[in-house]
């Protein structure tokens, strides 16, 4: 069974993209900068190329590996149709009931069999009507999803079977002249890939190899991130980001 499938992990995504600091991290010693992972992504990576729409035509954004959602709601505050696919079913409904409603509600695990129950909620200054959300295979997209001024994939890389047709297909749905974002703890796990599609240099230069040729390197850079298992059990990660331009034609 995926194990994104599962209610545990989809009340840990819950916490993970929509929890208040105090609900995610009890002890004010603990790694603050990490909290807030899926609008840092969008926030610190977006500034480093402009944002603005001075011509005033519509914009798309694409949110692959879009989890429970956060980001492309956040996403929906610059772009006037988002678009988030995820492989887990389970997900998706957790989004979707937020589009929808506004708000879901999920448990928090402290210890043992101990919860408390939390209220996820979309986010303010959010353009919920502006998001949609479907499942679907990132190795495998749809062919009619056309190109996107801005696609966004958090932490998908290393979940994947084979994560080279994925970075091949990236050239297809960003607009030239767009903007790619990816981030990645280099997590390679054989339950997920197998190790003869793993890299064999470093993740980066992986990365680098197979877009050099349709996009130019903006930036990296590392992004830490938190997730809640319990009270008194954290995964601490640092993301590797790397920000990416696609070439317009000669």
């Amino acid at each position: 069974m995926n194990p994104y499938e599962s209610q545990e992990l989809v009340d840990q995504y819950l916490l993970f993209h929509y929890g208040t600091a105090e609900e995610v991290l009890p002890y004010d010693f603990g790694p603050n900068a990490a909290l807030f992972f899926p609008v840092r992504t969008v926030r610190e990576t977006l500034a480093f190329f402009s944002s603005s729409n001075p011509d005033g035509n519509s914009r798309r954004a694409l949110d692959l590996g879009c989890a429970v959602g956060r980001a492309s709601f956040e996403l929906s505050k610059l772009y006037d149709q988002v678009i988030g696919i995820d492989y887990s079913r389970a997900f998706i409904a957790a989004a979707d009931k937020l589009k929808r409603d506004g708000s879901v509600s999920y448990h928090r695990l402290d210890e043992g069999r101990s919860s408390v129950e939390l209220i996820a909620k979309v986010p303010e200054g959010c353009h919920p009507e502006r998001v949609e959300f479907e499942t679907g295979d990132a190795m495998r997209l749809r062919s009619d999803l056309g190109a996107f001024e801005l696609v966004h994939a958090a932490n998908l890389l290393c979940r994947l079977a084979r994560p080279k047709n994925f970075l091949k297909r990236l050239a297809t749905v960003t607009a030239p002249g767009g903007h790619l974002i990816l981030t990645t703890p280099c997590t390679w796990s054989t339950d997920f890939t197998p190790k003869r599609n793993w890299p064999k240099t470093s993740t980066i230069d992986f990365i680098t190899h197979h877009l050099e040729g349709d996009f130019d390197l903006i930036q990296t850079l590392d992004l830490p991130f938190l997730i809640r298992e319990h009270a008194r059990k954290f995964q601490w990660s640092v993301a590797e980001a790397s920000i990416w331009a696609r070439k317009t034609a000669e």
